[in-house]
């Protein structure tokens, strides 16, 4: 998100190498859940048939756990009362740090299990905004290092390499050089970086499917259809948050990324609206579910994957009111989505 969103959520507060061998406390293979591939402009799943994805992000687990939200019951309201089939987990660099990775890492074991458990997949999102060529960013929780987004991605790759529910890594959140403020980044520069990561990802022999997003905070793609990522079965991600085009939006959308999904996959991993009512509201998430349905008829038409933000009480704009799950405005908007148009699961809704 752009600047005066994500303030609001930090306020409350890659040519195949040989296999690499396991780092220590890896996790074995589970064969829960079908592995996720890339097909053409499609994830297909078992049996080859194509996937769509749709769910929301969780806020950090760090956070989760520190509230004591972290615990099976969350992901059974997910799948059983919300019917996602993915949670997106955004992990920033500063909660990675504090925490420490041998101990962030047995939080996210945890989440990879219950996710088995209820039949769900995972997206692990590196949750930085800014510029990783200048090593300038948005907000200190956001600071990293190149040095850092690599020994992350290479920690989560030796772990989690034949878990298929560890379905995707979305590899950097929102790229921006903030009108300069940031510093200077070209496409192709940080491009270059998103290839090398991909490329320690795989010399781990790691299934999941890697997410590039575009600048403008991830929103536009233009330049990543000019100039495609050097790596297959990859795909792409946009934040198509209301502000970021006056409605009309479909000819927009389709014009700065929609295109895409007609020879990649595309997953829209953050968007959302939010009333004025709720706390950390600001103009420009303010919605309704024009917006919403807008927006979800748009992925629809083109097979378009999604995430919505967020599934937390105090980031905006919330999916929920409370931890008793209540929806907001647009929770029960894509709610009632993803009732609609995921498969319910093996259990049935509850």
């Amino acid at each position: 998100m752009e600047q005066q969103i994500v303030h609001l959520a930090g306020a409350l507060v890659v040519v195949l190498l040989a296999a690499a061998p396991a780092a220590a406390g890896a996790q074995g293979e589970v064969g829960s859940l079908p592995t996720v591939r890339v097909e053409g402009n499609r994830f297909v799943g078992a049996g080859e048939e194509p996937v769509v994805f749709r769910g929301f992000s969780l806020s950090d687990p760090d956070r989760l756990e520190l509230l004591g939200q972290w615990n099976r019951g969350l992901f059974e309201e997910a799948r059983y009362r919300w019917n996602a089939n993915v949670v997106r987990l955004p992990i920033h660099p500063s909660a990675w740090r504090e925490r420490g990775e041998e101990a962030y890492l047995r939080l996210l074991d945890d989440g990879v299990r219950w996710a088995e458990e209820v039949g769900m997949y995972v997206m692990i999102d590196w949750h930085s905004i800014g510029n990783l060529r200048t090593e300038l960013f948005q907000h200190p929780m956001y600071n990293t290092t190149k040095t850092e987004t690599f020994r992350f991605w290479k920690a989560i790759a030796a772990r989690y390499a034949n878990r298929p529910a560890v379905a995707f890594y979305e590899l950097f959140n929102e790229p921006t050089h903030f009108n300069g403020t940031l510093g200077r980044a070209t496409w192709a520069e940080h491009k270059a970086l998103m290839e090398e990561i991909i490329y320690i990802i795989r010399a781990h022999e790691a299934q999941g499917i890697p997410l590039v997003a575009g600048f403008n905070w991830a929103y536009d793609l233009t330049e990543a259809g000019a100039d495609p990522i050097d790596a297959a079965a990859i795909a792409y991600v946009t934040h198509p948050y209301p502000m970021k085009r006056e409605p009309p939006w479909e000819d927009k959308w389709q014009a700065d990324w929609g295109f895409l999904a007609d020879r990649y996959p595309v997953i829209a991993t953050e968007f959302g609206f939010m009333s004025g009512d709720l706390p950390g509201a600001h103009i420009p998430v303010i919605a309704d579910e024009a917006y919403g349905n807008a927006i979800i008829d748009f992925f629809e038409a083109r097979g378009i994957s999604w995430t919505a933000w967020v599934f937390d009480p105090d980031w905006s704009p919330q999916l929920i009111r409370d931890w008793e799950f209540t929806p907001t405005e647009q929770g029960r908007l894509f709610r009632r989505k993803l009732r609609e148009l995921n498969p319910l699961p093996q259990e049935g809704r509850r």
